[in-house]
């Protein structure tokens, strides 16, 4: 073989090697997708799920999880499932022993999640627990934060943990008051940023625990913070979104929703756009630099859900029980998906998580849906048989009764 040929197999196997495999998965496995909490997936890929709906048995508060070639979802019962994202079917389960609203997240095929009374890591492998955390009756609602060998989360009783991820050994201590953490709190630059129901956004020191800053909103903060060109982005039950300079707190813009703002932002930093829900009903788009109304679109209800967004599209969930894809430069509907078919609506609070073009999010009725975004496609409505059969009932009482009433006036 030439000299000339090897080279050129060399090279062929080199871009092989570095160019992205067509249908590869693209893990989903942290609150908004990535560190920053951005919600923000840059995925080309074309790889697509079948149409499928999963009944968990109980609602589903929290967001699903993407890790490999499964989904981790965990119900308020307290039971984690994990579901094929391909076909829809329970692969095993883990019962948390304790209600959850929280969304696990996975790293280093280790399931990190909280519940009502602890904070466990469970090995994918074994499908056993590695070390827990009691919070003696505190509940975790938030969802947890890994940074390098740290698992970081918040708690009701105010206090936000560090621990080490390989054996438990608790790192990390801030106290930040009596207040409920609910917030999922993100680390930039060796900073912790959570907000707390007291209605402040904290900035601590990783080193020492020290509070760097804090900033006071008028109102308790559910949101979590989301990161994006020195700015850390938050809503707040004031009715407001916040940017805040990461380095002093100072606010950089906030905006009025007219609601409280119980949604986390999402950003698109390439268009300079942050977009989120309020208890309005709206999915608002705002810019990035400096909170320059863009356009709303309206739902039916509060939407606590947080957005994710895919190339051109932005789908988030309502609590009018519809699941929404719009147009994110217009706010344009492009499709919506009602698995309730109006007479069983479900509150969707969980927010949606993307893989290629599938789209994946649960509601409170405690079924777990996949979407193909790309084609609009989706799954069968499971009470559609219902919503029929209600419908029949109603029309004969209606004949029913309009017959009485003839026959009574005949007389």
């Amino acid at each position: 073989m030439s000299k000339y040929n090897k080279l050129l197999i060399g090279f062929i196997i080199c871009i092989l090697c570095i160019s992205p495999i067509a249908g590869a998965n693209i893990d989903w496995n942290t609150f908004q997708s990535n560190l920053n909490h951005t919600g923000y997936v840059d995925d080309n890929s074309d790889f697509v799920t079948n149409l499928w709906s999963f009944n968990m048995e109980s609602p589903v508060i929290g967001s699903p999880a993407i890790y490999g070639d499964f989904l981790y979802v965990v119900s308020q019962e307290g039971i984690l499932k994990v579901i094929d994202m391909e076909n829809g079917t329970e692969d095993w389960s883990f019962n948390l022993k304790g209600d959850s609203n929280a969304t696990p997240v996975v790293s280093n095929n280790t399931v990190f999640v909280g519940n009502n009374q602890s904070f466990k890591a469970i090995d994918i492998e074994s499908q056993d627990i590695l070390w827990k955390y009691n919070t003696s009756d505190e509940s975790i609602q938030g969802a947890a934060y890994v940074d390098n060998d740290t698992v970081y989360v918040g708690c009701d009783n105010g206090h936000v943990y560090g621990f080490d991820i390989a054996d438990g050994n608790k790192t990390f201590e801030a106290d930040l008051g009596e207040d409920k953490i609910v917030s999922s709190p993100i680390v930039v630059n060796g900073s912790l940023y959570v907000g707390s129901t007291n209605g402040n956004v904290y900035c601590i020191n990783l080193n020492n625990t020290n509070i760097t800053w804090q900033y006071a909103t008028g109102d308790a903060v559910y949101s979590s913070p989301a990161y994006a060109e020195g700015k850390i982005i938050i809503g707040s039950d004031d009715d407001s979104l916040y940017a805040l300079n990461e380095t002093n707190g100072d606010l950089c813009w906030d905006y009025d929703l007219n609601n409280k703002v119980k949604s986390s932002p999402c950003i698109d930093e390439y268009n300079n756009n942050v977009y989120i829900g309020s208890d309005e009903g709206n999915l608002t788009c705002l810019d990035l630099r400096d909170g320059t109304f863009k356009w709303s679109h309206a739902t039916g209800a509060p939407v606590q859900s947080t957005p994710a967004i895919k190339e051109e599209l932005i789908a988030f969930g309502s609590n009018d029980g519809t699941g929404y894809v719009l147009n994110k430069y217009s706010g344009e509907e492009e499709f919506t998906y009602n698995p309730g078919t109006i007479l069983f609506n479900s509150e969707i609070t969980s927010s949606p998580v993307i893989n290629g073009n599938s789209l994946f999010f649960a509601d409170h009725s405690g079924h777990v849906y996949s979407l193909n975004i790309d084609k609009s496609e989706v799954p069968a409505c499971e009470y559609l048989f219902y919503t029929l059969a209600v419908l029949v009932v109603i029309l004969v009482v209606i004949v029913v009764v309009v017959k009485t009433i003839k026959k009574h006036n005949r007389r």
